[in-house]
């Protein structure tokens, strides 16, 4: 197996699901005591996230190129960041590397590809639902049109993201609000829904939610098993 690089901790909770998801995909494929030869880069999520909240992202993408590059010089053949919103600075990472950025857009793009789906609901950071970023790879590069939730609900979106998910707090009303969302994006057309940040489908696991649910997380992490396990 190759050496996989994750850039992480933004938040841990989340890169805590990366870990053992790597780690779980990699014992159903080969059984026995095989593990994923990972190597980890976690970064402290409070400056990074100050940064975001300044507009400030070529310093926070400065961070990232320098950890992404630790990582490759450390023997990784390929790096997932494992973040939606920081893929907004992909661009900077992937011109300072010389191994593949396992996208996460496109993780989630060819699910929904395979699955049929052409409009789907995003729910994420406000930077990821308002940016370009991500609604453009999608659309260019899948033919996907993005769905969001109005601009008061996607505040409440992003405040329970910084303020409950990424603090490892997962409660019902906040389950309850997203899946309220959803149940209006689905009203408006949206034929399933990404869980574009990568703590969301911590929150909603188990729940029944009104449209199939793409977990950009769980996504990502099948995207490097791939890589992991030779497949290109």
């Amino acid at each position: 197996m190759r050496y996989l690089g994750v850039l992480g901790g933004m938040s841990w909770e989340s890169t805590a699901s990366y870990y053992r998801l790597l780690n779980q995909g990699v014992r159903e494929r080969l059984g026995g005591l095989h593990s994923a030869p990972l190597l980890l880069h976690s970064v402290d999520f409070a400056g990074i996230a100050a940064l975001q909240k300044a507009g400030a992202w070529d310093a926070a993408a400065e961070q990232l190129v320098v950890a992404a590059q630790g990582l490759q010089q450390a023997g990784a053949t390929a790096l997932l960041l494992a973040t939606n919103t920081m893929h907004k600075v992909a661009p900077v990472l992937e011109a300072a590397l010389s191994i593949p950025l396992l996208h996460i857009g496109d993780a989630v793009g060819q699910a929904l590809q395979q699955a049929g789906v052409r409009r789907a609901a995003l729910l994420g950071t406000r930077f990821t639902m308002q940016e370009d970023f991500y609604r453009e790879r999608l659309h260019q590069h899948f033919g996907i049109q993005l769905l969001v939730p109005e601009p008061a609900a996607m505040a409440e979106i992003d405040r329970i993201i910084f303020a409950e998910l990424c603090c490892g707090q997962f409660t019902d009303a906040a389950r309850a609000f997203y899946l309220q969302q959803l149940q209006t994006l689905q009203a408006q057309g949206a034929e399933a829904a990404i869980l574009g940040c990568t703590e969301i489908g911590l929150l909603l696991a188990g729940s029944q939610a009104p449209l199939p649910l793409f977990d950009s997380a769980e996504l990502h992490v099948g995207m490097g098993l791939e890589w992991l396990l030779g497949k290109d």
